[in-house]
């Protein structure tokens, strides 16, 4: 079934019934909320007044000749935005309202900021004791740098990431998207679908949780981790090779480059094979992976003069017909195009009513009874205000008194 199909078959998802309010904004809350927002959930999304989620602003690019930002599109669909402002006190009872009937509360402000304005967890929690309290930040809750300002470029570098990132005698390199962000933003959804599992499986009650962008980076670092507890000594930056695996990395070719991985001794033979150097096999230099690592050098040397005698698309071919994991390096355009990525429904679109159009990446989660699905086009600010708040019980009175006090 293709994923269009998919995603025409269903306008629910495992988590239809949920209510998520979504205080947050920029990246790594919004994408949070969007991969709820995905499986089902009703997440509203509180913006300010006037101008809203800061991306909204991120331009260019724009979609057509609309002022939608990309940026903001990319990560908010699935939702329903609702103004509000937080820093009046008749916004801050809006929301403990709101968070009164929600199953889930996500905030990304500054460490203590919900606290100020009466909204933090335990305050909630006593209207609802069920609530799921989730509070995003660069250096989590406590610790000596909770206080400090967060970006993902800085992440990137004070959780590890660049020092294991680029080519060995080159500069620190990020990796190209907002991975601290996306990463935290991840991590945030499966501790909030585990702390509503335990509710429904405990007493009923939730519980807060704390999700740190530097956290994330620290727990990503994963075997390259366990390589300095090992030995004491960090690993360094390597390009696109592997500690201890080769031939496992970039080769250049007549016109560009090609990436293979080699990582088990049937596949070494193959390989060899594949490229008509069946005499490496027995070169005592390369007789296992281990002695391989050890003469990576040599062997890199060797490689990359067979390598650079065919074309990219030569060498696919050879690799694919020998079953050699492989790949060219693609752009952007070339994964969007790429069949297996349109069958498996990871490009999507959605009509939204300034943009027209939007292209977007799809959701990786495929569920066979309740699959996640795209069914709403990333909101206009305020769109639904009026909606939401009469859902909550405001008479239209009230909601227009709080338009004219400059409340939502």
């Amino acid at each position: 079934m293709t994923g269009e199909a998919r995603h025409a078959e269903t306008d629910t998802g495992p988590l239809d019934g949920v209510t998520v309010l979504d205080a947050s904004r920029v990246l790594v809350g919004p994408f949070c909320t969007m991969q709820l927002g995905d499986l089902g959930a009703d997440v509203i999304k509180i913006e300010r007044p006037g101008s809203g989620d800061q991306t909204r602003g991120w331009h260019p690019p724009t979609y057509g000749d609309s002022e939608e930002s990309a940026y903001y599109l990319s990560v908010n669909r699935n939702k329903r935005s609702l103004t509000l402002d937080l820093g009046s006190e008749e916004g801050r009872d809006v929301f403990r309202t709101l968070a009164g009937e929600a199953d889930v509360v996500v905030s990304n402000f500054r460490v203590g900021k919900m606290a100020d304005w009466g909204l933090d967890y335990q305050t909630l929690r006593e209207e609802n004791p069920g609530l799921v309290y989730c509070a995003l930040s660069g250096y989590g809750e406590w610790g000596p740098d909770r206080d400090r300002p967060a970006y993902d470029l800085i992440m990137q570098a004070e959780g590890g990431l660049m020092s294991i990132t680029g080519e060995e005698d080159g500069a620190p390199v990020r990796v190209g998207v907002a991975i601290a962000d996306i990463g935290a933003g991840m991590y945030a959804t499966q501790a909030i679908l585990a702390a509503l599992f335990e509710r429904e499986l405990g007493d009923g009650t939730g519980q807060k949780v704390d999700i740190s962008l530097l956290d994330g980076q620290v727990a990503w670092m994963s075997y390259m981790a366990s390589y300095y507890f090992a030995t004491d000594v960090p690993p360094g930056r390597m390009g696109s090779k592997h500690p201890t695996i080769a031939p496992y990395q970039a080769f250049p070719t007549d016109d560009g480059y090609v990436v293979v991985a080699v990582p088990s001794p049937n596949l070494w033979a193959t390989f060899c094979a594949a490229i008509d150097r069946e005499d490496l096999v027995d070169d005592e230099r390369f007789a296992d992976n281990a002695a391989r690592v050890d003469h990576r050098d040599e062997l890199d040397a060797i490689l990359e003069a067979e390598f650079e005698a065919y074309s990219t698309e030569e060498l696919l071919a050879l690799f694919d017909e020998f079953g050699v994991p492989a790949s060219d390096v693609k752009n952007i355009e070339d994964v969007f195009e790429n069949p297996q990525v349109r069958a498996r429904g990871m490009r999507q679109s959605v009509t939204h009513p300034t943009a027209g159009e939007v292209d977007m990446a799809g959701s990786p989660m495929h569920l066979s009874k309740t699959p996640a699905s795209i069914r709403q086009h990333p909101p206009l600010l305020g769109e639904h205000t009026v909606e939401v708040l009469r859902e909550f019980g405001y008479s239209d009175e009230e909601i227009l008194r709080f338009d004219d006090d400059g409340v939502v």
